[in-house]
């Protein structure tokens, strides 16, 4: 699958997939959607609950990018947090080195590629307070023995993998979360919030980050 890297935004890199028409983030702003999504609506809603260790899965790994996020915020709030990511299709790590994201962050940046170096199907202790464990499989064979807090659900749009929208994929999600869980997506499209409350989540529309107008959490 070719990649082309272009620059979104808010000045941050996302990648271009010629052969989908797609891009793995807004192109108003890759890291300003990032955040916005999966750490303002997503993890910080979850700290509210003060839990000793909070269990995230993401759905995509991609670039990275939520992992890094979330990376830095575990040790800004001193955090304990395990970190699960389904990927099917990795990317190069050549790849990922030339993308901008935490340029800002030289004290971290190694710490940061260092989650795509590390592992697949391993969980690896990148800091006293982040855990990571990255699947190299689909999401709809998701299996854990842990019961988790939070989910990104972070997939190409429903156009390009309807597969991974569908009320199967978010009941096997439902099932492997905590009571009072939380599943942040940027998607809020009917079919989307259809297959959520289908899979027994309760869905709350938020606004989004620029050039979109609506977000999803869905709680369990």
């Amino acid at each position: 699958m070719k990649l082309q890297i272009i620059k979104t935004g808010d000045g941050s890199d996302t990648l271009f997939v010629p052969e989908l028409n797609e891009n793995y983030h807004s192109v108003n702003g890759a890291l300003t959607e990032s955040e916005h999504i999966f750490i303002q609506a997503g993890l910080n809603y979850v700290f509210q609950h003060n839990k000793s260790e909070i269990n995230i899965l993401e759905a995509g790994f991609g670039t990275g990018l939520n992992a890094g996020l979330t990376y830095l915020e575990a040790q800004k709030n001193k955090q304990n947090i395990f970190y699960s990511a389904y990927e099917l299709y990795p990317l190069d790590l050549e790849i990922v080195k030339k993308l901008n994201y935490f340029d800002f962050e030289q004290k971290n940046k190694k710490k940061l590629v260092n989650l795509h170096e590390t592992d697949w199907d391993k969980a690896v202790k990148i800091s006293e307070y982040f855990t990571l464990l990255k699947i190299k499989d689909d999401i709809k064979n998701i299996k854990s023995n842990k019961k988790f807090d939070l989910v990104y659900f972070d997939a190409f749009a429903p156009e390009i993998q309807p597969d991974l929208w569908t009320k199967k994929v978010f009941e096997n999600i439902f099932n492997l979360m905590n009571k009072n869980g939380v599943l942040v997506t940027y998607s809020s499209k009917g079919i989307v919030k259809q297959a959520l409350r289908n899979a027994g989540f309760k869905v709350f529309r938020l606004s989004g980050p620029p050039g979109k107008r609506h977000i999803l959490r869905a709680n369990k």
